[in-house]
């Protein structure tokens, strides 16, 4: 099974995609998308979902996102649906910019269903904590997993959860 890996915006991120590379082992394939700006370029949301699909390619894929890899893992749902195995969701951050963000993350993990989907968010996580991501999960799909762990940080070392349901059928 081929997996993505859509860290946080700051290049201090691919640190962690590469942790959750090893930690995985032989298991899974492993990719870790750049952000553009990380290598000269910048940030483009459809720039980067275009890359994450041809590195993709017409494989069978789970996703692990962090941040704002959560947002460009909801653009890439409806254009990868159909090949789309599990996804986990680190950090979600709720500063939406807009009704329209809310919608686009409501409407995309309607999409997933409930065993498909896991979220995993820090206590006291500073771009938003767990007791708001919970709510706005729950109101989406009780069904959705919400997992809360004892971390006032932006940090998401639970390599070994990923791989547990990474794993599960």
């Amino acid at each position: 099974m081929k997996v993505i890996i859509l860290p946080g915006y700051s290049a201090n991120n691919k640190e962690w995609a590469e942790s959750i590379c090893v930690s995985l082992g032989n298991d899974h394939v492993c990719v870790i998308h750049e952000w553009g700006h990380w290598i000269g370029g910048s940030f483009s949301l459809k720039n980067e979902t275009d890359n994450i699909i041809e590195e993709i390619g017409g494989d069978e894929v789970s996703i692990i996102a962090k941040s704002v890899g959560t947002r460009v893992t909801m653009n890439l749902i409806p254009k990868i649906i159909n090949r789309l195995d599990k996804v986990i969701l680190c950090g979600i951050p709720t500063r939406f910019e807009s009704e329209s963000v809310k919608t686009l993350y409501r409407d995309n993990l309607k999409k997933l269903g409930g065993q498909n989907v896991i979220c995993i968010q820090n206590t006291r996580d500073p771009f938003s904590p767990f007791a708001n991501i919970k709510e706005f999960i729950n109101s989406v799909d009780e069904k959705i997993k919400v997992f809360e762990k004892p971390r006032n940080d932006h940090e998401y070392p639970y390599y070994e959860d990923f791989k547990v349901f990474l794993l599960s059928k």
